[in-house]
């Protein structure tokens, strides 16, 4: 009996540590999910701004500003990237729940897993491509307002970032003991 307690010990000790991180993981997530909800409340309120503008500037002065499309297309860039990543952590992503749950146990355990691999894979190759985008372009300056497009294309690995995140702790959580295989 006393050897089964130690062994017991060491895998709680050991699954401790991976609550530790797990907790971590889920602050920096917060973190994250706060500067997404800021950062989109700031572009849509910029488009919001920028849209009425442009649009009065038009048809009642007859004189449209050669800034607002951009400012206005890029802060949609931005708005959608992190917007996604927020809707993401709300549980508005879509999802084939019917087919998981049409089928034996274990195999939507099986199908969960290849989701979770398959969605990190994929948010880990668009940070990639997005990164490699944004350094691509730091001498690209757009038309109008002479914009770094450095900064436009960021919104591609910003937003990835959190969504590789959110879902590295959604897997996590999914992998680990007690979880009854289902995700959040």
């Amino acid at each position: 009996m006393g050897q089964r307690a130690v062994v017991t010990g060491s895998r709680t000790s050991s699954w401790n540590v991976q609550e530790g991180r797990v907790r971590v993981l889920r602050g920096f997530n917060e973190v994250l999910v706060k500067i997404g909800n800021w950062g989109t409340i700031l572009f849509l309120a910029v488009i919001a701004v920028v849209i009425p503008y442009e649009v009065v500037g038009r048809y009642v002065f007859q004189k449209m500003s050669i800034w607002s499309g951009e400012v206005s297309t890029y802060s949609l860039a931005w708005a959608s990237m992190l917007g996604s990543a927020v809707g993401l952590k709300k549980g508005y992503q879509v999802s084939m729940t019917s087919v998981v749950g049409s089928v034996p146990p274990a195999v939507a355990k099986i199908l969960k897993w290849a989701a979770y691999l398959f969605t990190l894979f994929f948010f880990g190759f668009l940070f990639y491509y997005g990164l490699y985008q944004t350094l691509y372009n730091v001498k690209q300056t757009s038309p109008a307002i002479g914009l770094v497009m450095s900064i436009p294309y960021a919104s591609l690995p910003a937003g990835f970032f959190i969504m590789f995140f959110l879902t590295l702790e959604e897997f996590l959580g999914f992998i680990s003991p007690g979880a009854r295989g289902e995700a959040k």
